[in-house]
C-alpha cells in the first residue's frame, strides 16, 4: 500500500512538472516551442513519461489547456447556485471575474493568442468545451428568463465576453490605454467593470 501511494504521489508530482513546463515555455518562448523534447527538458524529466502519464503531446496539451480555462471552472463552481433574478447578478459577476481572471493569467493570454494563430485539435477542443460549458450555464440560468428573446441576450453576452478577452490582450501586448482608459490602473479596470454592469442591467431592462 505504501509503495502504491508513493508511486501515485510521484506520478502526480511529475504530471504537475510537465504541465508547469508547458506553461513556462508558452509564456517565455511561445507555442511553437511546445515540443516533446523541449517540454521534457524544461520539466527535468524523461520524455517517455509524457507518453506514460498523458498518452502523448496532444493529450498533455489538452490537459494543460483545460486547466487554464475559466468557463470550465465557472461551470463546476456554480453548478448548484440558486438564481432568483434571471441571472442578472450572476452575469455581472461572471464578466467581472473573467475580466480579472484573464488579466492575472498570463498563460491563458498566450493560449488565447495561440488559438487565433494556429489551427490545432487541442485548441479546437478548448473552444468546443467553452461552448458546451457556456451552453449549460445559459440554458440553466438565462434562457428560461428571456424565453424567445434568449438569443438577443446571448448576442449581448458574446460582445461583452469577447470585449473582456480583447481588452486584456490589448493591454498586455500593445499598450495599456484604450479609448482613453488606462487598463493597467485600478481606476481604469473599475470603469470597464462598471460598464459591464451597466450594459447587463440595460439588457435585462430592455429585453422583454
Amino acid at each position: 500500500m505504501g509503495n502504491t501511494n508513493s508511486r501515485e504521489k510521484n506520478k502526480e508530482k511529475s504530471k504537475h512538472q510537465f504541465l508547469n513546463a508547458v506553461g513556462a515555455i508558452l509564456t517565455t518562448k511561445g507555442y511553437k516551442y511546445l515540443k516533446i523534447n523541449d517540454i521534457a527538458t524544461t520539466a527535468g524529466l524523461d520524455k517517455k513519461l509524457i507518453y506514460n502519464y498523458f498518452g502523448g503531446l496532444e493529450q498533455l496539451l489538452d490537459e494543460y489547456i483545460k486547466s487554464q480555462d475559466f468557463w470550465t471552472n465557472v461551470k463546476e463552481e456554480n453548478a448548484a447556485v440558486e438564481i432568483t433574478d434571471g441571472g442578472r447578478e450572476f452575469s455581472k459577476q461572471m464578466l467581472s471575474e473573467q475580466f480579472d481572471f484573464v488579466s492575472a493569467n498570463k498563460e491563458l493570454q498566450k493560449i488565447l493568442i495561440w488559438r487565433l494563430s494556429e489551427e490545432r485539435q487541442s485548441l479546437r477542443k478548448l473552444t468546443e468545451g467553452q461552448e458546451e460549458n457556456g451552453e449549460l450555464l445559459l440554458k440553466s440560468i438565462t434562457d428560461s428568463y428571456f424565453k424567445d428573446k434568449s438569443e438577443d441576450f446571448r448576442a449581448v453576452m458574446a460582445v461583452l465576453i469577447s470585449g473582456a478577452y480583447y481588452l486584456n490582450l490589448y493591454s498586455e501586448i500593445n499598450g495599456s490605454v484604450f479609448c482613453g482608459i488606462d487598463l493597467k490602473t485600478e481606476e481604469g479596470r473599475y470603469k470597464i467593470k462598471k460598464a459591464f454592469n451597466m450594459l447587463v442591467d440595460k439588457t435585462y431592462d430592455d429585453i422583454e
